[in-house]
């Protein structure tokens, strides 16, 4: 970072890099406007594209991971004490279809139940009984009925039952073993039906604005790489995670080849940019200097004209831009930082942060130490503490001297506190330095 030198003639630096040529048809003819000559063009190798209107594809991506639908998930679980005689379905991971016989169960509780209601069925059947037992009979078969109805056992026979699988799927639990004595509501088996899974994507709170349920999404997965799942947003959670700042978005896959397992990792885009056609410019124009983003115009001749824009929405390889640009113009999409090298563009750029001339040159204050004077070149090599209104980092560069009165009996390492001034084209002047003790007070005798 040393200071701004020009020279009539060819020449190397104190580093020996040679300096850059300009050419008096490089200069800018109108203000805010840099000229590079056509050999330099061709050398450099910049390419134009046009501003147009076009559908973005913008992606927000997020990771998740496959889940079963909660929706098609099924426990096996009886109502009535008993044990387990006989499996039908002997293992975990087997496919099951709807009706398909599970296990077979014996139960006394059962047996009695139905024993009651064969013996309360006989007697309101004999007509020669009293009629008041025919009645209290008729009660004691509807009770013992509703019984076995409850335990869902209403239409077996005998001292057993037959558990059948409630819908299609594959076993994921099963803790029945032959001879198990179980209990009423302990789940004998869990089966899920795996034909539509769910993808739990979590997204960050910043991002939610973006998103809304039915938008499209394409889902990624490490196991089948270079293929990719479509699906949509079907929930969006109502619950933020504290810690990660981010909220869950279910998303619904159709899974009818077998492909997705519950528990896989899932790349998830979400696309959010919609049908409407955007104006756009290729992400190689957009010049970012972390205080604004800016675009070369091409306006023929070799004359570029900066231009500050506002973007919006991104895809993978064009930026939406929301103002700065009418739609017709052409910007330079290959080479723009070395036209920014190669060229005045700072000074063009300058014309937009212009402030009052009146004010005089930008003036900012640090605190550093001071390293060494230069008697050919006037300057002084300072180190300066980090200087946020420059987006400066704590370094040591070299800063042109207004008074060489001003380092006289500073020795290097002293701390120091001093005011430089922004002079433009890279020249920062120091206009006051002042002494001070190893404890960051001002020394008072200087």
């Amino acid at each position: 970072m040393g200071l701004p030198d020009t020279s009539p003639v060819p020449k190397k630096d104190s580093m020996g890099m040679d300096y850059i040529p300009v050419y008096a048809d490089e200069q800018g003819d109108d203000v805010g406007t840099v000229r590079v000559s056509p050999a330099r063009l061709q050398s450099l190798g910049v390419r134009t594209a046009a501003v147009e209107y076009r559908t973005l594809d913008a992606a927000l991506r997020a990771v998740g991971r496959i889940e079963l639908d909660e929706r098609r998930i099924h426990d096996v679980s009886p109502r009535f004490e008993g044990w387990i005689e006989r499996l039908h379905v002997n293992a975990t991971g087997d496919p099951v279809r709807r009706g398909q016989a599970l296990f077979t169960v014996y139960s006394p509780e059962l047996a009695s139940a139905r024993q009651e209601l064969a013996i309360a069925e006989r007697l309101a059947s004999t007509a020669a009984a009293d009629p008041v037992a025919q009645q209290g009979a008729q009660r004691l078969a509807d009770a013992a009925r509703a019984r076995l109805r409850n335990w869902q056992a209403g239409g077996a026979s005998g001292n057993s039952v037959v558990f059948s699988a409630p819908a299609d799927g594959i076993v994921l639990e099963k803790a029945a073993v032959e001879g198990m004595r179980f209990t009423p509501g302990m789940p004998v088996y869990r089966i899920a039906d795996l034909s539509s899974v769910w993808v739990l994507a979590d997204v960050y709170e910043q991002d939610l604005a973006r998103i809304a349920p039915g938008q499209p999404a394409r889902v990624g997965i490490d196991a089948y790489p270079g293929r990719h799942f479509d699906a949509r947003i079907t929930y969006i959670y109502p619950t933020l995670n504290a810690a990660t700042r981010t909220t869950p978005v279910r998303l619904e896959l159709s899974n009818t080849d077998g492909l997705l397992r519950p528990g896989m990792f899932a790349h998830v885009e979400l696309l959010t940019g919609g049908d409407a056609a955007r104006l756009t410019v290729p992400d190689s124009a957009i010049i970012d200097d972390g205080q604004r983003r800016i675009v070369l115009i091409a306006e023929g001749e070799g004359r570029f004209r900066p231009q500050v824009v506002e973007t919006g929405l991104r895809s993978r390889d064009h930026v939406e831009i929301l103002s700065g640009l009418d739609g017709d113009e052409r910007v330079v999409v290959s080479a723009n930082f070395l036209i920014d090298a190669e060229s005045n563009l700072q000074a063009a750029l300058a014309s937009f942060g212009e402030g009052d001339p009146e004010q005089g040159p930008a003036r900012y204050e640090t605190r550093g130490a001071f390293e060494d004077y230069f008697d050919d070149t006037g300057s002084v090599m300072l180190m300066h503490e980090a200087i946020p209104d420059l987006h400066w980092p704590s370094m040591t560069m070299e800063f042109g001297l207004a008074d060489p009165a001003l380092v006289e009996g500073l020795a290097p390492g002293t701390p120091i506190r001093f005011a430089f001034e922004d002079r433009g084209n890279g020249e920062f002047v120091v206009t006051d330095i002042v002494p001070e003790a190893a404890d960051g007070h001002r020394h008072e005798g200087h």
